[in-house]
């Protein structure tokens, strides 16, 4: 600190060059520093270029995607299924899983072969921490890591979709009262929705998404009918699809959507309380193996397991 005291002091004690060299340059290194803290702050603050960086960083994913895309589609080629009928029935499953992405068949197909060639590469180059395995044993145990890695790839995609029905099917009932009241209270179809996806958009995400998907479809001129079956095909739920068929019926008939939408509401909560009595019913036999396989043992050991150890310590006493 001292060193650096007496070398300010020299260079301001001097009016060479090199002292005012070294003023211009501090002024200049503050002059950047004060420029960069201005602009960080505006850029904060500014809605337009928050908004302009929002877009951007949700630009770059689907670039990637592209990119890895083109690098997994000679991999991918192997195992896409010729069948149109297999291609679609796997296209759709992502799309319940959550990935709409026009490449998002390519990449699972990519990453389920790369999965089938990784998994037997691992087993074989672990071949020499297992030295009494036989290479025959070796190679079958290679194949079967092969179809292994298919399978977690398809128990991946299937779990992906059911944890996704699930959120969906828990926010389902929230959104639904949430539009009955919306259109209850004078909105249309098209303005409820995106109220409801407003609303439920911090509780439930995924739900949201979907709803402003709806209407971002509606607005862009598909018609409400094919936009609301364009919901009920991508989220796959027997409720969301029962409430499409009831509003492209309301909207074809001309009838109240509102009051629609209060009778399916109100048969919806009853249908949600018969399966809650459902699942209470099923517990006493769902009980059944967890009490004889773990409760009952040990209340039999701490039950009969003195007297037997009584009886043990008697006939030891009697022999003798």
């Amino acid at each position: 600190m001292d060193a650096l005291l007496t070398t300010l002091q020299t260079f301001i004690g001097r009016t060479s060059t090199d002292s005012w060299l070294f003023i211009a340059l501090a002024a200049a290194a503050a002059f950047a520093l004060t420029m960069g803290v201005s602009a960080l702050v505006v850029g904060v603050s500014d809605p337009i270029r928050r908004r302009l960086g929002h877009l951007s960083e949700s630009a770059a994913p689907d670039s990637f995607g592209a990119v890895l895309s083109q690098v997994m589609r000679p991999l991918a080629t192997v195992l896409i299924p010729r069948q149109d009928w297999a291609r679609k029935r796997v296209g759709r499953l992502l799309v319940h899983a959550g990935y709409r992405s026009p490449t998002a068949l390519t990449l699972f197909y990519g990453i389920k072969a790369i999965a089938i060639v990784l998994f037997p590469v691992i087993v074989l180059l672990s071949s020499p921490l297992l030295p009494q395995v036989p290479t025959f044993k070796l190679i079958i145990y290679a194949i079967g890591a092969g179809f292994f890695g298919a399978i977690v790839c398809s128990m991946w995609l299937d779990r992906a979709v059911e944890r996704r029905q699930r959120a969906l099917r828990a926010a389902f009932p929230d959104a639904l009262d949430l539009l009955v009241v919306c259109v209850e209270s004078g909105l249309g179809l098209a303005p409820a929705l995106q109220r409801v996806a407003d609303e439920i958009g911090v509780s439930h995400p995924q739900l949201g998404e979907e709803l402003a998907l709806v209407n971002a479809e509606i607005r862009a001129g598909i018609e409400r009918g094919q936009a609301l079956k364009n919901l009920a095909d991508r989220t796959g739920l027997q409720d969301v699809r029962g409430l499409t068929a009831l509003l492209v019926q309301t909207m074809r008939f001309g009838t109240s959507v509102a009051d629609a939408l209060r009778v399916y509401s109100d048969e919806f909560r009853d249908k949600r309380t018969q399966s809650a009595e459902e699942q209470a019913a099923k517990i006493s036999t769902k009980m059944i193996f967890p009490l004889v396989f773990c409760l009952f043992p040990s209340f039999f050991l701490v039950a009969v397991g003195p007297a037997v150890i009584g009886l043990i310590d008697a006939f030891a006493g009697a022999g003798r």
